[in-house]
């Protein structure tokens, strides 16, 4: 079965990009490719960019996007094997997955961590039950550990505006939230940044650190403002603790970024993936600034999408 969860090579990662370039210039070019073709983008949490762009994204390759909210619209799913269904849970995972398999042609997913049970969530459980039950192929609109297509955007992202630099230093920095946040977005750029052989630092305060299989070659550095010097792209993200896992250990202000941070950076461009706090992650003066490439990050959502959807028809 195909499922599009993570970064599997520099060859079809750079081939992602250029299909998605391709569709940015002529967004309909193909649009018979999924004529007859059903998508069905099956959500268990909130979304905003990544529902819409999906859509517009299946209906400019003329596939049908169908959205079902899983948590409000579906009935109660458990996900368990051998399970006494004698409490809150109405649907099991075998059941309500097997039925979308025969409705639709690709399933889109999107499954958030607990936060609470980390073995659970590594295994990204939620999200490979759809994948294990559904016999279509899947992808990840976002799950426990991944944020696929929010990845394959960012670096869609930076090769736009690093046409005269030939290895780009890329900075992904921790800045505070006021809640716990998923490690999704955060091991998924690593991943992808890393895979297209970029240079990437990760800086954040001391009991940060992400799962190491995310982040080897990566370089860590502790230091806020020695990570920033000379940076070519400034990637901002909250993520909670990982070996403490799920916690909230610093909220330390001075780590949100402003354009103090980024003397000793003149060049750098600035990245979010939103939803993002606003003077709290990352200052009003750098998102309203010229330094800002969010809004075409967001943008370069329904170009991901579409060239993952186009590579799985």
């Amino acid at each position: 079965m195909q499922k599009f969860t993570q970064f599997e090579s520099q060859a079809l990662g750079q081939q992602l990009i250029d299909k998605a370039l391709l569709y940015k210039a002529d967004p309909r070019i193909d649009i018979q490719k999924g004529m007859g073709k059903r998508i069905g983008c099956i959500f268990l949490n909130p979304s905003l960019r990544t529902r819409v762009s999906t859509q517009i994204a299946a209906s400019n390759l003329g596939v049908e996007p169908i959205v079902l909210n899983m948590d409000k619209e579906g009935w109660a799913l458990e996900m368990n094997e051998g399970a006494i269904m004698n409490k809150g849970t109405v649907e099991h995972i075998k059941d309500a997955a097997g039925v979308l398999g025969s409705y639709f042609d690709i399933l889109a997913i999107r499954a958030f961590p607990s936060l609470t049970n980390k073995e659970e969530d590594m295994s990204d459980f939620v999200f490979s039950q759809f994948v294990k039950y559904s016999g279509i192929p899947v992808i990840s609109l976002e799950s426990a550990i991944r944020h696929p297509l929010q990845s394959l955007a960012d670096q869609i992202t930076i090769q736009e505006h690093s046409k005269d630099i030939k290895k780009p230093k890329v900075v992904l920095t921790w800045g505070p939230h006021i809640k716990a946040i998923p490690h999704a977005v955060a091991n998924s750029f690593a991943e992808w940044t890393l895979g297209m052989g970029h240079d990437l630092t990760i800086t954040h305060p001391a009991g940060y650190e992400l799962d190491e299989k995310f982040t080897e070659g990566a370089t860590i550095e502790y230091n806020q403002s020695k990570a920033l010097q000379d940076a070519d792209f400034v990637y901002v993200k909250n993520w909670s603790g990982f070996n403490d896992y799920g916690k909230i250990i610093s909220t330390d202000h001075s780590w949100m970024l402003t354009e103090k941070h980024l003397k000793a950076a003149p060049n750098a461009k600035v990245m979010h993936c939103l939803p993002v706090r606003r003077n709290l992650e990352l200052s009003d003066e750098i998102l309203d600034g010229p330094r800002s490439l969010v809004q075409k990050q967001a943008e370069n959502r329904i170009y991901a999408a579409q060239s993952v959807i186009s590579h799985l028809i």
